[in-house]
Order: structure tokens, then sequence, then C-alpha cells
């Protein structure tokens, strides 16, 4: 078995400002294993949205009662916090959305639709989240454009080869892809990839719905021209998102939708439209979810988190040990940068019947094919099951779902 020293975090602590931790189910412990798909809330977040609403609670941008006001500072101050946590160059390069798959549809329709002409490219990776396929699917099938795809090995990694042969010999436009796959847990080299789409004149969208939580994020240093982020997966409220897009090109987008708050003029005649971001942003917004999702940026700031993503790392090689200790347990998707996923079947189970069974033990995992069908089919599964980790996780509740698991094969001998 893989040995690396334990992380210094002082997981107690940690833990306790989780009030959803101390629970039970199926009377039994909570063990949340599945992050990927939303992770829990601390104290600060939820004590955050109650006192908006206890006290705060009033629409944004268009008050001039001093409520209003305070709110509309606390939620543009979200915008900044955003901003600073995303390392953009300027507060207007911040849309908010309801999470990742609403930007990257914002993208698609305005971006794409204006953009995109019969014969382009859009690339999109072997290990993309149906949110960041459908989109490019609908815009292209409307515009007569292609999607491509950049395929990946037995490993779950990308064959950054065929990438650049696919930049080379196709009319590429637009490359999406995953910063880190929420089946396989691959970290793609996504810096890599936008100087390459770059040297061939194409744009990049980073999906970074699973980034976000687990490794610091500089949208200047990766070079990418979109970058999306879903709030409730970094501790945030549900419902909440952000996409971060480059000056030039959002200032050449045209509106998603029509609404108040995102024009600067309207009459019968004709209608004028607000700079980015009102642009993106009509009608009255997520407000509380903005300023929750500020609360969320200061507790992960609050995060040591370096040791952080050595804690997450230590999860995931020692899940990926303990259950290959298994029989008939087999690991889908071992690529070498990986961050807190940990995909598997049982031979002979379907995945379904796994998260029902380690459900009567206590471990919520997430079953099923994630959201990523063409990954399931890439690997000939028709679902997996997937533990995903968050800093609150601890290798005793690995033990837990093995021993869950071992339940499983015995029931199934």
């Amino acid at each position: 078995m893989t040995t690396t020293a334990r992380p210094a975090l002082d997981l107690a602590r940690l833990r306790a400002d989780f009030p959803i931790l101390a629970t039970t189910t199926r009377g039994r412990p909570l063990v949340y294993l599945d992050n990927a798909a939303t992770s829990q809330k601390p104290r600060s977040v939820i004590d955050t949205i109650r006192r908006y609403y206890t006290s705060q609670n009033a629409n944004v941008h268009r008050g001039v009662y001093a409520l209003s006001e305070q709110t509309t500072a606390a939620y543009e101050a979200a915008r900044e916090q955003v901003r600073v946590f995303l390392n953009a160059a300027a507060r207007h390069e911040i849309v908010f959305v309801r999470g990742t798959t609403e930007a990257v549809n914002l993208v698609a329709s305005s971006w794409g639709r204006a953009t995109l002409r019969r014969g382009d490219v859009v690339l999109v990776s072997a290990m993309e989240h149906h949110s960041n396929i459908v989109p490019w699917q609908l815009v292209c099938e409307a515009v007569g454009a292609s999607v491509r795809v950049i395929p990946m090995n037995e490993r779950g990694e990308l064959e950054l080869d065929a990438y650049e042969r696919l930049l080379l010999d196709e009319p590429v436009k637009l490359v999406a892809v995953a910063h880190i796959s929420n089946s396989l847990g691959t970290i793609n080299p996504v810096s890599e990839m936008v100087r390459l789409a770059h040297a061939r004149g194409a744009i990049v969208l980073a999906d970074g719905a699973q980034g976000a939580p687990h490794v610091p994020i500089d949208v200047q240093e990766l070079g990418v021209d979109f970058y999306t982020v879903s709030g409730h997966k970094m501790y945030g409220p549900t419902g909440i998102g952000v996409l971060y897009g480059r000056e030039q090109l959002l200032d050449a987008m045209p509106p998603y939708q029509g609404g108040g708050d995102m024009i600067k003029s309207v009459s019968f005649a004709r209608t004028t439209y607000a700079d980015p971001p009102a642009r993106f942003e009509a009608g009255t917004p997520h407000i509380e979810g903005g300023i929750g999702l500020g609360a969320a940026i200061d507790f992960l700031n609050g995060l040591d988190r370096e040791a952080v993503g050595s804690h997450e790392h230590d999860l995931v090689e020692y899940a990926a040990a303990r259950l290959c200790e298994i029989p008939g347990v087999r690991l889908i998707g071992t690529a070498a940068r990986k961050a807190a996923v940990v995909s598997f079947v049982v031979d002979g189970v379907h995945a379904h019947d796994v998260g029902t069974i380690v459900d009567q033990e206590g471990v919520a995992i997430r079953t099923g094919h994630h959201c990523a069908q063409p990954v399931m089919d890439f690997f000939g599964v028709a679902a997996t099951a997937r533990a995903s980790f968050a800093c609150y996780n601890t290798r005793e509740e690995v033990d837990t779902l093995v021993r869950a698991l071992h339940t499983v094969r015995t029931v199934f001998a």
C-alpha cells in the first residue's frame, strides 16, 4: 500500500465547522463522500445567508434607500472577492450566473451564435461533463459548425499529440475542456492546452466546477479566455456560479437574456445594452447566493490551501490503494495527476446497487454516469461508483467505505 505523510490539518476542528457532519443517516454517522456533486457548507456560509434574510434583504442596484444600498455594496463586494480569488484583471470580467451549466450555455449562446460559422470546429475533450458538450452541440447544429473530440487514453488522460493535430488540421475556433474531470478526477494541463490553442487562433473555455474547490486558480496565469465556477461545489450556496471572461470577449458578446438591469435604455424603437457584467445578468440576481459565495471564498482563503491539497491527495491515494485490496473492485481512471475523485466498479454488481448498500452503512457516494456518458462508453461500463473528497474528509471515512464495500461483496457472493 502507498504510504504518504499525513497532512498537518486539524481535522477535528475543521469538521466541527460543518454542522451536517455531526448528523446521522440510516442510524449511523454520516460519511459524506459526494463532494464532486455538491460540498457541505461551513457555519460561516450558513450564518451569512441567515443574516442576509434576517437583517439585510433588499433588491440590489436600483434602490436609493439605505437597506438596498447596503445590500448592493455587499453583493458587489462579493464580485470583487471572486475577482481576487480567480485573479481576474478587472471586476467587470466576473459575471454572476446560476452555475457552470449556465456559464457554458451563456458563452455558447452569446459568443457561439455571434462568432461560429458553417465549417468551424469546437473541440471538446472526451472526459467532459454533459454541460460542456450539449451547449456546443446545440449551437453548432444551429450555425452549421461541428464538434470534434480530443481523445483520451486508458488511464483517463488527454492525448495531447492528438489534440495538437486537431488544432493543426481543423478550423478550430474554441476549445472546451474540464480543468478537473468530475468523473475521473484527472487534472488536465490547461495552461499548455491554452498555449497550443492560442497559437492557432482558437480561444479556450475551461470548466472549473471541480477546479475551484481543490486547486488555486489564476485565470491570467492559466491564460484561459473563459473560466466557469459553481459555488455549491466550493462550500457555497446552490444556484450561484461565476463566468470569468476576458474583457475583450465579453465586450463583443450580445446579451444572453433580456430583462431588467441589463440595459442602458429601452424604447419600443430601440434598446441599448449595459456594459458587462450587467449585460449578462438580466433580472433580480441570486443576491444571497452571491453574498454567500463571498463567505465561502473567505472560508477557503482561511484554509492552508497547500495543506488541504496535500490532505486531499493523500485521501485519493489512500482510497485507491484500499479499494484495490477488495476482490472484484476495479478503478476507472488512473491518471498520474488526479484530484479528489476515485471512481470504481464492482464486478457483477451494478453501481446503483453498490450505492444503495453502502448507504445502509451511512456512506453517501455518487453512482451512475455522472453526467459523463461518453466517459462511461469509453471505459465500457454503464456506470461507476464515485467517492469524492473535500477538506473535511478523513482516512477513517475511507475505511468505513471499504468495510461497506466488503458487505457489497458478501451480499452478491
